[in-house]
C-alpha cells in the first residue's frame, strides 16, 4: 500500500516538508502551504478526504480537478461530484470477513482459468479481522458459562476458523484478531487505531472503511470512518479507491450540561431520534461547540457508533487534547508527532474557540434536555422517554401491526399464563422482560456506564433485590478490559449475583446470537401468544434480530438493563412504582439504587488505569490456545471441500457474464413496505428448523444449524437464508412469515423455493419496496443472496446508502420511484409483469422506462450515482471488474 504514503510523480510534491527539522526522513505533506483560504473553512472531516487526495494525486486514479473539487466543497457539496477516497486501512468481522476470503479465493481461481496470475488477488492496503460474530450466549448464569460458550463457539466454527487462518497465511496485509478477544470496533478504539499514521518515512490521518455499518464509532477517537459493504472492501483491499458523492457535512453543535443522572446512552437515544428528524442520510454530521469538550471519547464514540441509526455516513469529532488523553491512557504511541502533526495541518481541534467553527449547515442540542430514556420496540430510532415507557408500551400492545403496534385485542392486554420454572411457579404476561443483556460495543466500550452498571447492582445487591431464575441475563464485554476494572473495582461480583455474569467477549445478543430461552418460558409465550420483552445495551432491534420469541425489544443503557431486569417487566413507571420490593417488604425505588455522574467518575479515575490496556491488548493476537494450535493449509491456492456446508466456491464468477442489457417480463418475487431492514432480507441468527435452509442441511448431515451468519461462506446456505426472517411482511400474504406466492399458480411457498421454481423456468424477478430499503446491517449477503434468488432489480421509494452499494457490487439494478411517486400512488399490486428498458449509453443517476404488461408505464430513476458504479454494472459487479482487472494486468 506504499501509494498510501506518496504517489510518485504527485504534482503537491512541493508541499511536502519535514515534520521534524532534526529527522528529514519523516516527512508529510503540509495542506496549510497550498496557500489556499478555503482550506481553513473546510469541515475538519472533508480535510481528511483532501489530504488523502493531495497525497496520492497521481493523475490517473486520483487527479488534480479531484483535489480542487474538494477543496471547493462549499459549492460542489450539492452538485453530485464524485472523488475518489483512499482510505487507509479497511477493518472486517468475521461475518464478513468469511465471505471475503471466499471470495478472493475464488477470484484466485478464476484469475487462473483466464490466465493471470492468481497471487494479485492479494489485498494491498492493510486489513485487520477480528472474530467477534460467532461466538453465542449458549449458557449463562453460571461460574463456567464464559469457558463452555467458547468452547461450544470453536467446536461449532473450527472450520470457518481454519479457513480464516488460511488466509492469514495465503494473503498478505491481512491480521487476524482470534476469537475471544473482544468486539470489532472496541478493539479497533482501544488497539488498532493510530489515529495518524507513520508509514514509510510520511505522516498521514489514519482513516478507514469497515465490512461493518458501526465502523464509525472510531470516528469517536478522530479517525474518519464509515461502513461499507463487504463486496465494496474487497475492491479497495485490491487497491481501487472509493467512489464517492461529495458529501454535505451538518456540524451539529453540543451545549450545556447533561444532568448527573444521564448516559451517554440517552444521549446517543436523543441524538438518533433529532438527527432522523432533522434529515442527514447520506450526509456527513461533524460534532462541534463547548458541550463536545465535556464528552469522554467513550462518550463520543457511542455516540457516533449509531450514526447508521440517525441515517448519515459518518459521523465525526475531530481531535483534540481529550483525545490524546485517552491515546495516553490506552497506550498510544508517539503522542507528541501525532499532535505536532495535526496542528501543522490544522486538523487539531480546541472545541471551545468558535473561530476554528467550518461553514456548514448547523443543528444544535441542548444536553441538559436530555432524559432517561430507551428505544424500541422494534427500531432504534423510536426513542421512548422512561417515565413514559409503561404508558408506550400499552398502546403499542392495542395498536395496529407497525413499527409501533402489536394489535393485541384490548381484551387479552392482561393475559398472564403461570408456567413451572426450577421447580417454582412464575406468571408471564405482555411485557414480561425474558432477556437482558448487558451487551454491544455501542455501551461496554464506555466505562461510565459500565461502571455504573456495577454500582447499581452492588447498591440493588445491598437493598435485597434479585433477578427472576427464568429471565435469560448476561454480559458480554467488547475487551478483557472491561473485566478487569469491573473486577478492580469490586462490582463484578454484584453483577455475577443479579445474573450478569461474563459469558463471551463478541457481540452475542446484539447480533441475534442470544442463544435458547429456557423451554418453559417459551412454552408460555407461546401458549399465551404473548409480546415478551428483551432489553439490551445494543443498537439494533430490528423485528426478529434479537430472538424469535420477543417481540418487543428495548435498547437501553446498561444500568436500565438491570433495571428492568430486576422489575422483571417494560411495563412500570419507574418514578411512580418501585422497581421491586425486598424480602422485608420495603418498596425500593430507582431512585434509590441509581449511582450519580460524581460517583461513578470516582471509581473510574481510580480503577481504569493504563496498565490494564496494556495487559490485555499486548498478548491479544496470542492469547487464545485453541487459535494458536490450530493447523490450516498454507497453499496458496484454497482446496475446497465439496461436503463443507460452512465453506463453498461461489457461483459469481462462473463465466463472469455481463448483465442483460434489459429486462423482460419479470415477475415481482416480493412486494413490500418501508423498512425493509437487510435483517428481514439476509438475517444472521437462528436457523429455524422448517426452513429450506435447516432442510439442506438436514440432508447433508449437521446436527447443530448455527446460525445463518457464520454460513456465510456456504452460498448454498444463504440463498436459502435469503427473505427467512420470521418477521417478513409480504404483502402479497398480508402476514408476517417467510414466504410468497407464485403468482403463475398461486401456491404460497418459501420464498428461496418459489425463486427456484421461477428460475426453472428462467423468468427474471424483482423486489418492490417503500422507504430505507436495507436499512440496517452492511450485509453483503443481503445483495449476493437476491442475485441467487435470480432478482434482477429492486424498485423502492428509498435505499439505505451500504445497501444500494452492494447491489450495485452484485449487479442488482437499484431503481428508486421519481419524488411523488410510490406503488400504492402508481396503482401497482406486484402482480404485473415488469420490462425494464435500459438504454445503450447509461449516464448516472438516469431516468428510465417501465412497462408493464397491463399497457401502463411509468418512469424510475437508476441509481447507479457514479461513472465507476456504471462501469461496475457493465461488469456484471465490482468482483468481475476486478478480476477482468487483474487479469488484463
Amino acid at each position: 500500500w506504499r501509494r498510501m504514503s506518496a504517489t510518485v510523480n504527485n504534482p503537491f510534491q512541493h508541499i511536502v516538508e519535514p515534520l521534524d527539522s532534526t529527522d528529514p526522513k519523516k516527512q508529510f505533506y503540509n495542506l496549510s502551504k497550498l496557500g489556499d483560504p478555503r482550506y481553513d473553512r473546510l469541515p475538519f472531516s472533508i480535510r481528511v478526504l483532501l489530504e488523502s487526495a493531495v497525497r496520492n494525486c497521481d493523475g490517473f486514479l486520483v487527479k488534480c480537478s479531484d483535489v480542487e473539487s474538494i477543496l471547493n466543497w462549499k459549492q460542489t457539496q450539492t452538485q453530485t461530484v464524485e472523488v475518489p477516497f483512499r482510505p487507509a486501512r479497511v477493518i472486517l468481522q468475521d461475518f464478513t470477513g468469511v465471505p471475503a476470503v471466499v471470495d478472493f479465493a475464488a477470484m484466485r481461481d478464476a484469475v487462473m482459468k483466464l490466465g493471470g496470475d492468481p497471487e494479485k488477488i492479494n489485498p494491498v492496503c492493510p486489513a485487520d479481522l477480528v472474530i467477534d460474530h460467532s461466538i453465542q450466549v449458549d449458557f449463562n448464569r453460571k461460574s463456567d458459562s464464559l469457558q463452555k460458550n467458547q468452547d461450544l463457539e470453536f467446536d461449532r466454527n473450527k472450520e470457518r476458523f481454519q479457513f480464516l487462518k488460511w488466509g492469514s497465511k495465503a494473503f498478505r496485509n491481512m491480521r487476524i484478531i482470534p476469537p475471544g478477544s473482544g468486539i470489532v470496533h472496541q478493539v479497533n478504539l482501544e488497539y488498532l487505531a493510530r489515529v495518524v499514521f507513520n508509514y514509510d518515512g510520511y505522516f498521514y490521518p489514519d482513516s478507514l472503511v469497515g465490512t461493518d455499518s458501526h465502523t464509525t464509532m472510531i470516528d469517536g477517537l478522530g479517525v474518519l470512518g464509515w461502513g461499507v459493504g463487504g463486496i465494496e472492501a474487497e475492491a479497495v483491499m485490491l487497491g481501487q479507491p472509493i467512489s464517492m458523492v461529495l458529501p454535505e457535512v451538518v456540524g451539529y453543535k453540543l451545549s450545556g450540561t447533561p444532568d448527573k443522572f444521564i448516559t451517554s446512552t440517552d444521549i446517543v437515544l436523543t441524538v438518533t431520534k433529532h438527527l432522523r428528524q432533522v434529515g442527514v442520510v447520506g450526509k456527513f454530521v461533524e460534532f462541534f461547540g463547548p458541550g463536545v469538550a465535556q464528552l469522554s471519547i467513550a462518550d463520543r464514540a457511542t455516540i457516533a457508533n449509531m450514526c447508521p441509526e440517525y441515517g448519515a455516513t459518518a459521523a465525526f469529532f475531530p481531535v483534540d487534547n481529550v483525545s490524546i488523553q485517552y491515546l495516553k491512557q490506552t497506550g498510544g504511541c508517539h503522542l507528541a508527532y501525532i499532535t505536532k502533526y495535526l496542528k501543522a495541518v490544522a486538523m487539531f481541534r480546541d472545541y471551545n474557540d468558535v473561530s476554528q467553527d467550518p461553514d456548514y449547515t448547523r443543528v444544535k442540542l441542548d444536553l441538559s434536555t436530555v432524559v432517561p430514556c430507551c428505544s424500541g420496540p422494534k427500531r432504534p430510532q423510536d426513542r421512548i422517554a422512561v417515565s413514559d415507557m409503561k404508558t408506550d408500551f400499552e398502546t403499542c400492545l392495542g395498536a395496529k401491526v407497525g413499527f409501533k403496534g402489536f394489535q393485541v385485542a384490548l381484551e387479552r392486554h392482561s393475559t398472564g399464563v403461570p408456567f413451572q420454572f426450577d421447580g417454582k411457579e412464575y406468571t408471564l404476561s405482555h411485557g414480561s422482560v425474558v432477556i437482558a443483556a448487558i451487551t454491544s460495543c455501542t455501551n461496554t466500550s464506555n466505562p461510565s456506564v459500565m461502571l455504573g452498571a456495577g454500582l447499581l447492582a452492588k447498591k440493588a445487591i445491598e437493598c435485597g433485590l434479585s433477578v427472576k431464575p427464568y429471565i435469560k441475563t448476561s454480559l458480554s464485554p467488547g475487551s478483557g478490559v472491561v473485566t478487569t476494572y469491573l473486577k478492580e473495582s469490586g462490582v463484578m461480583d454484584y453483577l455475577y449475583q443479579l445474573g450478569f455474569e461474563v459469558v463471551g467477549y463478541g457481540c452475542m445478543t446484539c447480533i441475534g446470537n442470544s442463544g435458547p430461552l429456557p423451554e418453559p418460558v417459551v412454552n408460555a409465550i407461546t401458549q399465551g401468544d404473548l409480546v415478551a420483552a428483551g432489553v439490551l445495551s445494543g443498537n439494533r432491534n430490528f423485528e426478529g434480530r434479537v430472538h424469535p420469541n420477543t417481540r418487543a425489544n428495548y435498547l437501553a443503557s446498561p444500568p436500565l438493563v438491570i433495571a428492568y431486569a430486576i422489575a422483571g417487566t417494560v411495563r412500570i413507571d419507574f418514578e411512580k412504582e418501585p422497581v421491586a420490593i425486598n424480602s422485608e417488604g420495603k418498596e425500593i425505588f430507582l431512585r434509590d439504587i441509581w449511582p450519580t455522574r460524581e460517583e461513578i467518575q470516582a471509581v473510574e479515575r481510580t480503577f481504569v488505569i493504563p496498565s490494564m490496556f496494556k495487559e490485555v491488548y499486548e498478548k491479544i493476537e496470542k492469547v487464545n490456545e485453541r487459535w494458536n494450535s490450530l493447523v490450516a493449509p498454507s497453499d496458496k491456492l484454497y482446496t475446497w471441500d465439496p461436503k463443507s456446508t460452512y465453506i463453498k466456491s461461489p457461483p459469481f464468477f462462473d463465466g463472469l457474464l455481463k448483465p442483460p442489457k434489459s429486462i423482460h417480463d419479470a415477475y415481482v418475487l416480493l412486494n413490500f413496505g418501508d423498512s425493509v431492514t437487510t435483517d428481514h432480507i439476509s438475517p444472521a441468527g437462528n436457523i429455524a428448523r422448517n426452513s429450506s435452509a435447516a432442510r439442506y442441511l438436514t440432508n447433508r448431515g449437521p446436527r447443530d444449524y448455527n446460525s445463518y451468519g457464520s454460513r456465510r461462506g456456504n452460498d448454498d446456505v444463504m440463498a436459502r437464508g435469503t427473505f427467512a426472517n420470521i418477521r417478513l411482511f409480504n404483502k402479497f400474504l398480508n402476514k408476517q412469515a417467510p414466504q410468497t406466492i407464485h403468482l403463475p399458480t398461486g401456491e404460497t411457498l418459501d420464498v428461496f423455493d418459489a425463486a427456484e421454481r421461477y428460475q426453472q423456468s428462467g423468468v427474471p424477478l424483482l423486489v418492490l419496496a417503500g422507504k430505507e430499503y436495507g436499512s440496517g446491517s452492511s450485509r453483503d449477503w443481503a445483495a449476493k443472496g437476491p442475485f441467487l434468488l435470480g432478482i434482477k432489480a429492486v424498485v423502492a421509494e428509498s435505499y439505505e446508502r451500504i445497501h444500494r452499494s452492494n447491489l450495485v457490487g452484485m449487479g442488482v439494478i437499484p431503481l428508486e420511484y421519481l419524488e411523488g411517486d410510490t406503488a400504492d400512488s402508481l396503482g401497482l399490486t406486484g402482480r404485473e409483469r415488469y420490462t425494464i428498458i435500459i438504454p445503450e449509453q447509461l449516464t448516472p443517476r438516469m431516468i428510465v422506462d417501465v412497462k408493464l404488461d397491463t399497457g401502463k408505464t411509468f418512469q424510475v430513476r437508476m441509481r447507479f450515482d457514479t461513472d465507476v458504479e456504471l462501469a461496475y454494472f457493465r461488469h456484471g459487479g465490482i468482483l468481475n471488474y476486478m478480476i477482468r482487472k487483474m487479469s488484463e494486468n
